[in-house]
């Protein structure tokens, strides 16, 4: 199992970033891009990311606009993990236009 950080602690050096309001532990994120292209290549970046750390987003789509959840479901709450991802999302972000 891996270790659990704060969310606050975790939200340090992640400026875009806020906690999530649901019932656990989990920081958010969301993105506005200029079309839905955009906004789904990006999707498609983070996907391949995620499949080769095996750390999956909760996110959902509607046209040019993302909204992306992180948590670590085996540790019950945000991680390492988490932030290493927001970090490369964040990345891809910014690299593909996002707001």
């Amino acid at each position: 199992m891996t270790d659990r950080i704060d969310v606050a602690e975790a939200l340090k050096g992640l400026p875009l970033w806020s906690e999530d309001a649901g019932d656990r532990p989990a920081i958010a994120r969301k993105l506005v891009f200029a079309d839905f292209n955009a906004a789904f290549g990006f999707m498609a970046r983070v996907a391949l990311k995620a499949d080769k750390v095996d750390h999956h987003p909760e996110w959902s789509n509607v046209y040019n606009r993302v909204e992306i959840l992180l948590t670590t479901h085996d540790a019950d709450g945000v991680t390492a993990k988490d932030v290493d991802m927001a970090r490369f999302i964040d990345a891809a972000a910014a690299e593909a236009g996002a707001k």
